[in-house]
């Protein structure tokens, strides 16, 4: 930047112009967040086609857990259906491992929050934004799909067939076959 030798002879700092805060936006979280306008553009029609689907279907087509070209194509997942994807597809992992400054449309990692028995998953939200008050992406059952705040899941679902505090678990997706997002750019020495 030049100086603006305006001020700066007269001893006063020349004013900085605005400088705007850069984001790294990962493809595939690109990817994810249109995903998610996509859904969310379906909830606002007279006869919402998410009342047709279940949470697990908004949750994995979400991360792109499908070979299709749209919402509307993405084969529905039941609750057993949902337990196979968690456990061929998702490592579970303690919530403080998720890094507190998490977004999904910059980091290439991917969480799912789930609630109750991860064998019989009641529910699926996908963590998109730590930061934000409304960190959860899911549909809730009586309200549609949306962004949902801890406390509004926990209201939804605690007491209802036995979940409590406790049936909270978080999962990372797995990268088989691809190198993790956590170990890119990191240089490996074997020895023999």
């Amino acid at each position: 930047m030049h100086k603006n030798l305006k001020y700066s002879a007269a001893g006063v700092s020349a004013p900085k112009p605005f400088e705007p805060r850069v984001v790294k936006m990962d493809y595939e979280g690109v990817l994810t967040s249109e995903r998610m306008n996509e859904i969310m553009m379906m909830c606002d029609r007279d006869r919402p086609v998410y009342g047709q689907v279940s949470c697990y279907s908004v949750a994995f087509y979400t991360l792109g857990m499908g070979d299709c070209p749209d919402f509307m194509s993405f084969q529905d997942v039941s609750a057993e259906d949902a337990s196979e994807i968690l456990k061929a597809n998702f490592t579970e992992v303690p919530f403080i491992d998720i890094p507190a400054d998490y977004h999904i449309v910059e980091s290439k990692e991917r969480y799912l929050m789930v609630i109750g028995d991860p064998l019989f998953p009641k529910h699926v939200a996908v963590v998109a934004n730590l930061r934000s008050s409304r960190p959860y992406f899911s549909k809730l059952p009586l309200f549609g799909t949306g962004y949902d705040s801890m406390d509004e899941l926990m209201d939804e679902f605690a007491g209802i067939a036995g979940v409590s505090r406790d049936d909270f678990h978080f999962f990372r997706k797995d990268w088989y076959g691809q190198i993790p997002p956590s170990s890119r750019g990191k240089i490996y020495i074997v020895k023999e």
